[in-house]
């Protein structure tokens, strides 16, 4: 059990500091509630990665400079394509990532 003074001011004092101390708890599960929903809604909003991604080079009309895995941490400046797009641009010349190395992922080293 917990001892609590035996007057009235002090523990009219502990009431209020325990109120207050209950508030800020209520307000930052309130906060962290409020994060966790805007998290949730952004990442339904967030288009699914894509399968595999073409970089283009800088500029309007830059060729296609590497293939990658969806979601390789290297590409930059990059738009999903679908498999066979991946495929016909290796075949094409355009070089492999060589940290996700889509070539093998695709079938094509094996």
């Amino acid at each position: 059990m917990i001892d609590l003074p035996p007057d009235l001011a002090r523990l009219r004092t502990l009431r209020a500091w325990h109120a207050m101390c209950l508030r800020a708890v209520d307000e930052a599960i309130s906060t962290a509630e409020q994060r966790a929903a805007e998290q949730k809604r952004g990442e339904e909003r967030h288009p699914p990665t894509p399968d595999w991604m073409v970089e283009r080079g800088i500029g309007q009309g830059a060729p296609p400079v590497a293939v990658h895995v969806g979601g390789c941490h290297m590409a930059k400046n990059a738009r999903g394509v679908t498999r066979e797009q991946a495929l016909q641009a290796l075949v094409a010349g355009v070089r492999a990532c060589i940290h996700c190395r889509p070539d093998t992922e695709l079938g094509l080293l094996e």
